[in-house]
Order: structure tokens, then C-alpha cells, then sequence
């Protein structure tokens, strides 16, 4: 019988392979690397940031939680939001606390049915809407709460990326964590968790510093 638990409900509908899965997408953080805001610099015909939303609303997910810093309306006045899917804001008002805070206030935007999060960063724009399928599909065939991908690094060396699927099962542990610790630091402590989605090429790195942005603008150029 179902009840009225939103996790319990959300635990139900995965079993049931219907599962409601929300986006979380972080971008609050201060660009302090950058040495200017950033989520509106362009990239090819769109800002940064519109990638990672134009990424969600192409696949499966069912809503996106967008988390934005103190210049957030500004930056709302910037982008375009999907009209696929319904958009909720959540405003971080101490982005200084780090990504934590942002990844928490996400998590509790959440629709009340959703079964699990897939976690992005709103300055990664080479995630793709079938990259987050990918994942999202091994995470809901799986046992396991936690589900990223994986991609091979130079001397064989594994290199974890996003999205992060994260089930509302441990968004309990997830309210532990504090400063710029994310999930990273969580699943070192419970490897058990996570299931590794082996992915090929290079992970997509994030724009921290003008010369991320300034190789990020010439791939976009040779692709386009």
C-alpha cells in the first residue's frame, strides 16, 4: 500500500519503472577562478549556462531545480528557460558556504515525488541529454543509490563526471555534508554505493578560468 512518505512513494514508482527524477542544477558558485560571473559568457549561439538546461530538457527528466547565487536575477534575465519542463528556482544566499548549501537547497526544491536527483553543474556544457539518459537509465536498473559516469583518463587512470544520480534514499547523508564537499567525499566513505557507468572519451571538464572558457569557445567553434 502506498504512503504517504514521499520517499517511500519514490522508492515505489523506481520499482515500477516510472520513476519521477528531478535535475539539480548548481550554479551558484562565485567564479572566483574566472575573475568574473560567468554563466552568461557566450558559447557558441547560447550562454553557458543555457547548456546545461537545454542538456536536462532534452532528456528524460521531469523537472529542473535550477540553484543560482546571489546575481540571480540577473542571471534569470540571461538565459532561456526550457518550456518542456517545469523550472523552479532555488537561490543560495551564502554561496561562500560552498557547493554543499547549493546541492541541499536543490535537493529540498525537489518535487515531493521524485525518486532520485540527477546532479549537473551549470558550467560543464559538453553534458548532453543522452549522456544523462545513459546514467539515469544503469541508475534505475540498478540496486545501488548512487550512479555516475566514469570515463578513461590519461594512464589508465578513472575519471568520475556528472550527472550524479543520487537517490532520495541517502539525501539524508547528503544534508551532512558541509563546505565544498559534494558527493565525492560521501561515496569515498560508502564506495558501496555507487555505480560506476564506464563512458568513453573525455570527461566534460568545467569552465573554471579564462583559459577553460577560451578552449571551451574553440571546441564549440570546430564542432559547429
Amino acid at each position: 500500500m502506498p504512503t504517504g512518505d514521499p520517499a517511500e512513494r519514490g522508492r515505489m514508482d523506481r520499482k515500477a519503472g516510472d520513476a519521477f527524477l528531478s535535475a539539480v542544477i548548481l550554479a551558484a558558485g562565485t567564479a572566483r577562478r574566472m575573475g568574473r560571473p560567468k554563466l552568461l559568457l557566450p558559447l557558441g549561439d547560447r550562454p553557458l549556462l543555457q547548456h546545461a538546461l537545454d542538456a536536462a530538457a532534452a532528456s528524460r527528466l521531469d523537472e529542473i531545480v535550477l540553484v543560482l547565487g546571489d546575481e540571480a536575477a540577473r542571471v534569470l534575465e540571461g538565459i532561456r528557460l526550457p518550456a518542456r519542463l517545469p523550472v523552479r528556482v532555488a537561490v543560495n544566499p551564502d554561496p561562500s558556504a560552498g557547493q554543499s548549501r547549493s546541492l541541499c537547497l536543490g535537493l529540498r526544491a525537489a518535487d515531493p515525488r521524485a525518486a532520485a536527483a540527477a546532479i549537473l553543474l551549470g558550467d560543464q556544457p559538453r553534458v548532453t541529454g543522452p549522456l544523462i539518459d545513459r546514467v539515469a537509465a544503469a541508475f534505475l536498473g540498478a540496486e545501488v543509490p548512487v550512479a555516475r559516469p566514469v570515463y578513461s583518463g590519461p594512464h589508465g587512470r578513472r575519471v568520475p563526471g556528472h550527472p550524479v544520480l543520487v537517490a532520495r534514499r541517502i539525501w539524508p547523508e547528503v544534508e551532512k555534508l558541509r563546505g565544498d564537499e559534494g558527493m565525492r567525499g560521501l561515496l569515498v566513505r560508502r564506495p558501496e554505493w555507487l555505480l560506476a557507468v564506464p563512458v568513453a572519451g573525455e570527461a566534460p571538464g568545467d569552465v573554471d578560468t579564462p583559459e577553460d572558457y577560451r578552449s571551451a569557445v574553440a571546441a564549440t567553434t570546430a564542432r559547429e
